[in-house]
């Protein structure tokens, strides 16, 4: 006998909704926000109970203690409701959906033995995203006087005093305030980092990864942690889309009839784009490693092949989505294969 059980979660209460194989309501319970009340509630059910919850704040936590209660347990992108919508509504739509396999997203949420290392990318991305808005915070002080303050060279300790007599009395305090946040969460990030490199060099194949060209210790510790497994994707191709390089085709009407009555195909432009939904915080470490490829140039394979585009005519926004999808598929086999980047064992394809 199978059960499935829409869990709708929030801060303090939970509410589940529990529907059989027929799709008859079997119940509804309002559970609060507690590990151990809730493993309870599913320990109370009987049948073969299937589970789906969506993607809030609390549902790494809730997929880590009740997946081992359950035969399945899914995790999904919550939905926009147009019409009446109050909690048990919202639980059994995610029961109903579950039954009739009708959930067309899953959020992959198996941390296996990166949990500690996925905590502290997320960690380390925060204090350098605030980093930088101190940074921005105090160019645009500079700029609200009139101060063009080009390069880094503002945020320099043995340059600040030269900066700060630039400014009126009225602005100095601030800018001041501001100076020392900066340079508490450099120390912050600096210390992060080092909590990060190491965390992340436990494992062997991180220091294999750091070998493709583009990625450093700090993409590939965010590449491990997301991924988990490289066997999540059957293909390059489903590592694209997964990171926001897989290209949109899209057509309609495709079909003309010919003069003697038989049908042919009609080419029509189909492609409309990269696609929306990824992760983004693996396409911005692939978009940063062909940026760091492109940088340091030289005779790297995958910089060759990126001029051989330029020299073909396509255009360099283009051949950079290229080269980033080539990094992908070629940290992809490498973790697969869990060998390190060699340039002469490899053939660069067209994409």
């Amino acid at each position: 006998m199978k059960r499935y059980i829409g869990l709708d979660v929030h801060a303090t209460s939970c509410t589940a909704a529990i529907i059989d194989g027929r799709g008859k309501h079997v119940g509804r319970h309002v559970i609060e926000t507690n590990g151990q009340a809730l493993v309870e509630f599913l320990k109370l059910q009987p049948g073969r109970l299937h589970l789906c919850l969506e993607e809030v704040t609390q549902s790494a936590w809730l997929t880590e203690i009740l997946a081992p209660h359950v035969e399945e347990l899914v995790v999904t992108v919550p939905r926009r409701s147009r019409g009446s919508k109050n909690d048990a509504l919202d639980a059994f739509g995610l029961a109903e959906q579950l039954r009739r396999g009708a959930i067309d997203t899953k959020v992959f949420k198996h941390q296996g033995p990166y949990g500690t290392l996925r905590q502290l990318v997320k960690v380390h991305r925060a204090v350098v995203d605030d980093r930088r808005r101190t940074q921005s915070r105090l160019k645009a002080l500079f700029r609200s006087r009139g101060v063009p303050t080009p390069g880094k060279d503002v945020y320099a300790v043995g340059s600040r005093a030269r900066w700060l007599a630039v400014l009126p009395e009225s602005s100095r305090s601030s800018a001041e305030v501001l100076y020392e946040q900066y340079d508490a969460l450099s120390r912050v990030r600096n210390q992060a980092k080092k909590e990060l490199v190491r965390e992340s060099h436990r494992f062997p194949i991180t220091r294999t990864l750091e070998t493709c060209p583009g990625l450093g210790e700090v993409r590939v510790a965010r590449f491990v942690s997301v991924v988990v497994s490289p066997h999540r994707f059957r293909g390059r191709r489903q590592l694209w889309s997964y990171c926001g390089l897989g290209v949109v085709m899209r057509s309609s009407s495709d079909w003309e009839q010919a003069p003697d009555g038989s049908w042919q195909k009609v080419l029509r432009p189909t492609t409309r784009g990269l696609n929306r939904n990824f992760n983004r915080m693996l396409k911005d470490v692939f978009k940063g490693a062909a940026t760091t490829v492109l940088q340091q140039g030289g005779e790297e394979p995958l910089y060759v092949e990126y001029l051989r585009h330029l020299d073909g005519g396509t255009k360099p926004n283009l051949a950079k989505v290229t080269l980033a999808r080539k990094i992908a598929s070629t940290a992809l086999s490498m973790w697969k294969n869990e060998e390190e980047y060699a340039p002469e064992k490899r053939t660069i394809r067209s994409s």
